[in-house]
């Protein structure tokens, strides 16, 4: 694909959006440390933040139909600004949890108009690869933005991480201003038959895939660094290469899955879902050493991210005559998958399991997924 910097500007908003949502996973013992909660406790942090994502993408997407698309854009990156400011001088938990909530409630919205915007700049037949252009910055977050916040937030402070992605807001709302053309939006909107879409079976079958595979992610991935610290026993620089590692695993898996997915979506989906289950299974037990932990991680990111672009293409598709709602609950879905992961997770901690039970867990999150696929193929 050519470089069309409207794609490029969006992809900047998601990369703020990424560092923010990913980074508190790089920062939960130190987060649970600095508030004195524990790490299930700080997780939480990860499930109120992916429950204000699913609450945001319907109330942001809904009455805003008739705002132009730049113009709302800019204004949920203003949104994603201030809930990061709030983040970083949040005095307690429940204030740094509220703000949390403020934080996510843009970024349902952004990336299903987003979605939209992308898929409509790039033209037809290219709507997969123009998405998966936009999620890059997403995934690029996991190499560069994430592991920065995770060093960051050991060596100065966590608030000190959030003050800097609140400094990326202020970036991508430049980008955006600079870069896109006025979107005015389509024709009227009509809630009541946005909504009828939405509750149609395929579409809701859709909802419920993305949201499991997002689970099978997060339920592993939310408790990475207390994994990497007591399991495998790696130093805090090596849990940085860890998550470097990560990201580029998704970034390449993003743009794989993305390019897969415009030439054949449900084989694509079956396939990448077989894989990310077995990964998990495996994770089980390479999580004790390093080099095979590490070629795990990066080849579980790849299976992870090569999800994304035809999942949300799915959505869009069986629900094409109401795209805004259906792509931005699609991602309030995989931010539902990412709360029930992040509880999955920490509920097998707490009731004493072993690590690897986690990375079971997640597994079965992506057997359920597959399932959903099937069902829907036949």
């Amino acid at each position: 694909m050519k470089s069309n910097w409207p794609i490029v500007a969006l992809a900047v908003g998601a990369f703020g959006i990424g560092t923010t949502e990913f980074a508190p996973m790089g920062m939960l013992p130190v987060i649970a440390a600095g508030l004195s909660v524990s790490v299930p406790k700080a997780g939480l942090l990860v499930t109120g933040y992916a429950l204000g994502v699913v609450a945001g993408a319907p109330l942001l997407t809904l009455p805003t139909g008739r705002v132009d698309r730049k113009t709302l854009l800019i204004g949920l990156m203003a949104l994603f600004t201030l809930g990061n400011a709030l983040s970083a001088i949040a005095p307690g938990y429940a204030s740094l949890l509220a703000a949390r909530v403020v934080t996510s409630l843009c970024h349902g919205a952004y990336f299903g108009v987003g979605s939209i915007v992308a898929a409509k700049l790039a033209g037809k037949g290219k709507a997969a690869g123009a998405i998966a252009a936009m999620f890059a910055g997403l995934t690029i977050a996991n190499i560069g933005g994430v592991p920065l916040a995770a060093w960051v937030g050991a060596t100065i402070g966590w608030r000190t991480a959030f003050a800097g992605i609140a400094g990326l807001g202020l970036i991508a709302i430049a980008a955006l201003a600079v870069a896109l053309p006025p979107l005015p939006a389509d024709a009227e909107t009509d809630i009541g038959a946005e909504l009828r879409v939405a509750a149609r079976w395929p579409v809701v079958l859709a909802l419920l895939t993305t949201a499991f595979g997002s689970a099978a992610m997060f339920t592993v991935f939310t408790y990475i660094v207390p994994i990497l610290r007591d399991v495998t026993h790696v130093s805090p620089t090596l849990v940085t290469v860890a998550l470097v590692v990560y990201g580029v695993g998704l970034t390449l898996g993003n743009w794989l899955g993305g390019r897969f997915a415009d030439r054949a979506l449900t084989p694509t989906l079956i396939v990448v879902l077989v894989a990310l289950a077995v990964l998990l299974l495996v994770f089980a037990g390479t999580m004790h050493a390093t080099i095979p932990a590490l070629a795990t991680i990066f080849a579980w990111g790849v299976a992870t991210f090569a999800l994304v672009p035809p999942l949300q293409s799915r959505v869009m598709a069986v629900a094409h005559d109401a795209p805004n709602l259906a792509s931005s609950l699609n991602i309030g879905a995989f931010n539902l998958g990412n709360a029930a992961g992040a509880a999955l997770g920490g509920g097998v901690i707490a009731l004493g399991l072993a690590y690897e039970w986690v990375a079971v867990a997640g597994a079965a999150m992506a057997g359920i997924a597959l399932f959903l696929v099937l069902v829907a193929r036949r």
